[in-house]
């Protein structure tokens, strides 16, 4: 969201630190399809997606950055998304052709909604309520979240509903306890408990200043309380922009009861500024989805050099080994162990696999398969049950059969190669002719000699064995043999006449001299 010096929300602190329980990560799940709220739904969610990010310096607005494989407004819409709201609406404004193809892409059902040019928080909340009047007047609780608290949980907005609707407030605000508050504006209590007001850090008297509670900006409305709050809230102020804080006091200036939810865990209410902030929320994310991981029975060697999307699926006994990076749909089966030094994108791991040292995307490895040393899998790449590539290999768009075996130094790619085949080193299909890319078909049970080529098209039958050294240019029958033999030429006294005074001509001179002092020894012996 804009900076809003009157109205600050939480940001990350530079020293990490939580007192929440590991989650799942905020693992995206799939837009509800609801047509009402289910039972202690919201009537409306309300995100805010209309700032423009001017300390992340950068030309990606700042809500779509990605943290754990998933865009900043993704983890919000997601856990808005949880709720079962009736509607869900969305306000943009900065890079907003960009903002708005992603908030199709991640929430198709969203309600976008502009806002104008008048700025402020206020201002952002009624345009997106007018919005969702004119489909249908909303009557019940209306949520108001950021898209860019990415550690937001549904369970904590669920609290914040439900405290919203057992106590039948006006406005109930999400607040959160900082050891060092300053800079954030302060929550004013009743001797009741209830929520007097939100004083700025500026304004704030030395007492108010040790008040640890904050606002966090997420609040929870009743939808005609706020739709006539707003009308009375202006842009009368230092700053010229609709504050939503002013809602607080004009609720219960007439009558309506302010209350607040206070959560422990200040990261689930961290905004995302700059890149430092978004660093310290995505080793925070990364630390609660390692934790959950560990805890459903995944050993991570290494949890200080081992990052996890919040899409990646593990089963038990999974083995994570250091430096390891596993991104997007990535799946691994139990048993299997991925690591060190791995870093695999949509790639799925069958059960028992060994990965190692590899990078990987798109790909398929079978169960009781191994990867690597120094492999390279390229999108396309499917390798059999007990199969094998191994080390300075590079695959794409190649399906290789049960215990099949590429073992290193090589090239696959457009190809298909059968069961039991093994694959000798340095082999290479040299798939592409400049302009288009051929097929190399491979059978079940061959044998192919050191540095063999395979200039596709071509297929090789089942049973065939290479030379080492050949170049295929043409079919191979089942059970043949196939060579590229050139007649072998010794030029004698060759480095003499064209490297007189080399390494190599010295070397050659004395291997000279000492076969005919060895041929003289051997006349000798004979002669006695």
């Amino acid at each position: 969201m804009s900076d809003q010096p009157s109205e600050p929300r939480t940001t990350s602190q530079p020293a990490p630190g939580s007192t929440g329980e590991a989650g799942n990560g905020n693992r995206p799940e799939g837009p509800s399809t609801a047509g009402h709220a289910g039972a202690g739904s919201p009537a409306a969610v309300i995100v805010l997606a209309a700032g423009a990010g001017t300390r992340m310096k950068s030309r990606t607005p700042k809500i779509l950055h990605p943290l754990g494989g998933v865009p900043l407004l993704g983890h919000a819409l997601a856990a808005a998304r949880a709720l079962e709201p009736s509607r869900l609406a969305v306000v943009v404004r900065h890079e907003r052709e960009q903002v708005a193809a992603a908030v199709a892409a991640l929430d198709p059902l969203a309600l976008l909604v502009d806002q104008d040019e008048v700025p402020g928080t206020g201002r952002a909340v009624q345009v997106a309520l007018e919005a969702l009047d004119a489909q249908a007047s909303v009557t019940g609780t209306v949520v108001v979240t950021y898209g860019d608290v990415p550690l937001l949980t549904p369970d904590l907005l669920r609290d914040l509903v439900a405290a919203h609707s057992a106590d039948q407030n006006a406005v109930t605000v999400l607040t959160a306890v900082l050891d060092d508050a300053t800079g954030y504006g302060r929550i004013l209590r009743a001797e009741d408990d209830t929520v007097l007001g939100i004083r700025e850090h500026k304004d704030a008297t030395a007492a108010e200043r040790g008040i640890r509670e904050i606002n966090s900006g997420i609040y929870a409305f009743d939808a005609a309380v706020l739709r006539d709050a707003l009308n009375s809230v202006t842009a009368d102020n230092a700053q010229g922009e609709m504050y939503l804080t002013d809602v607080l006091a004009l609720a219960r200036d007439a009558g309506g009861r302010v209350a607040a939810v206070v959560t422990t865990d200040r990261w689930q209410v961290e905004g995302a500024n700059d890149r430092v902030q978004l660093a310290a929320l995505g080793a925070e994310h990364n630390r609660r989805i390692l934790d959950a991981w560990m805890r459903a029975g995944v050993t991570i060697v290494d949890p200080r050099t081992t990052w996890i999307d919040a899409s990646v699926a593990l089963q038990e006994d999974v083995t994570v080994l250091p430096g390891t990076q596993l991104h997007g749909s990535t799946s691994v089966a139990r048993d299997a162990v991925v690591g060190p030094d791995t870093t695999l994108t949509d790639v799925t791991v069958g059960a028992g696999a060994t990965v190692m040292r590899t990078h990987g995307s798109g790909a398929v490895i079978g169960e009781g398969a191994t990867v690597g040393p120094f492999t390279y899998l390229r999108p396309g790449t499917v390798l059999g049950e007990e199969g094998k590539i191994g080390a300075f290999y590079e695959t794409k768009n190649v399906t290789i059969g049960r215990r099949s075996k590429l073992s290193h130094l090589g090239y696959a790619g457009d190809a298909e190669i059968g069961e039991d085949t093994n694959i000798g080193c340095g082999n290479i299909t040299a798939n592409y002719d400049g302009e288009h890319k051929h097929r190399t078909v491979i059978g079940s049970g061959v044998r192919t000699g050191s540095n063999t080529v395979f200039v596709a098209p071509v297929s090789v039958g089942d049973g065939a064995y290479s030379g080492a050294g050949a170049v295929i240019r043409k079919d191979v029958p089942a059970g043949a043999l196939t060579l590229s033999v050139a007649p072998q030429r010794n030029l004698d006294g060759w480095v003499e006449t064209h490297r007189p005074g080399s390494i190599s001509a010295g070397h050659a001179a004395l291997s000279g001299t000492a076969s005919e002092s060895s041929s003289i020894q051997a006349s000798t012996e004979e002669g006695n």
